[in-house]
């Protein structure tokens, strides 16, 4: 039985410098106080909300290649409209982003179905609340 990590925050980022423009995402996922992982990456030219999809989804991505196990994990964002949409609260009606929203919510489904989620929740922040998350997509720009 792999370890599993009893709550697991993970906050995440994405921006475009311009909208479109050069993206980047940055995730952040820290149990206890301790780092667990993150990522920083650039996605090339897209919009912000791309971006913001996309840094959720890799976090995902990440706990199923890495077959991270946690009984309770928090997604948290300081996007009020993903959070919305992720969670089906708000219609998604860009065809794209409805692409990545499926995308994301079949993986949640693929990684319950592994028992490597039991209870996962989004939340939404204020900017100054996901500066970590922030510095990896600036740190992802600003590295060409």
């Amino acid at each position: 039985m792999p370890n599993t990590i009893d709550l697991l925050e993970i906050n995440t980022d994405g921006g475009s410098r311009g909208n479109p423009g050069q993206a980047a995402i940055g995730v952040i996922a820290v149990s206890e106080g301790k780092k667990i992982f993150s990522l920083s990456e650039r996605i090339g030219e897209t919009t912000n909300n791309v971006a913001e999809y996309t840094a959720v989804l890799r976090a995902l991505e990440y706990l199923e290649s890495a077959e991270v196990y946690a009984d309770k994990i928090r997604f948290i964002l300081d996007s009020e409209l993903i959070v919305k949409q992720i969670t089906g609260l708000y219609k998604v009606k860009q065809p794209h982003l409805q692409t990545l929203r499926r995308q994301i919510v079949d993986l949640i489904q693929k990684l319950r179905t592994n028992g490597q989620i039991k209870i996962l929740s989004f939340v939404n922040v204020l900017r100054d609340q996901n500066k970590e998350a922030d510095k990896l997509v600036n740190a992802a720009l600003d590295n060409h």
